[in-house]
């Protein structure tokens, strides 16, 4: 499907058009499938797979700004969705063996516990003061920087198309941005 009949198809089904919707997931779910089946899940969690990532994208279909991206979107989605179901594949180990069930948990101990909930609280006050510089850049930068960051990352065509930027400029403009963010950090001693 081309990106303007994605986008349009998008924009009808949040206006509530059914037909609009099943020619999105008619024209969109062998992509969604596609990504599936790349990561070699069982049948039972492919399908369970296929479900949330529509269902996620249901949940957002209002939400959306880039409608004509929504396949980009259906797939980050999918395959996102894929990995949570290996991660938690890989924490879940069926036995029957009674000294296995008995074990001690491995959770650690109360004070390891707290050292790492300190790591995270501080962890978690970096990324705030980060983000917190980073909306006191000019616009100009907030917007490419976003854009920059999003997943999947975006071509320096569209970049340039979406933000009127020469393409030669958004490599020069980005660092010098970056630039400008660490040093409000190092002046704020948050680097």
């Amino acid at each position: 499907m081309e990106h303007r009949e994605v986008g349009a198809l998008v924009r009808s089904a949040v206006d509530g058009d059914a037909a609009a919707w099943k020619a999105i997931v008619e024209g969109l779910g062998p992509l969604v499938w596609s990504v599936v089946r790349a990561h070699r899940l069982s049948d039972a969690d492919a399908h369970e797979v296929c479900q949330t990532v529509w269902f996620r994208f249901a949940q957002h279909l209002g939400r959306i700004r880039e409608p004509e991206k929504a396949g980009s979107w259906l797939a980050s989605t999918a395959r996102h969705e894929c990995l949570k179901v290996h991660r938690n594949a890989r924490r879940l180990i069926l036995t029957d063996d009674p000294h296995l069930l008995d074990r001690v948990s491995e959770d650690g101990s109360p004070e390891q516990s707290l050292l790492e909930a300190e790591e995270a609280e501080a962890r978690s006050e970096s990324v705030r003061r980060l983000w917190q510089e980073f909306e006191e850049l000019g616009e100009r930068c907030r917007q490419l920087l976003r854009v920059l960051i999003a997943s999947p990352p975006p071509s320096y065509q569209e970049v340039s198309a979406a933000l009127d930027i020469a393409v030669g400029s958004i490599g020069p403009l980005r660092q010098r941005c970056l630039r400008r963010l660490r040093a409000r950090l190092e002046a704020r001693g948050a680097t």
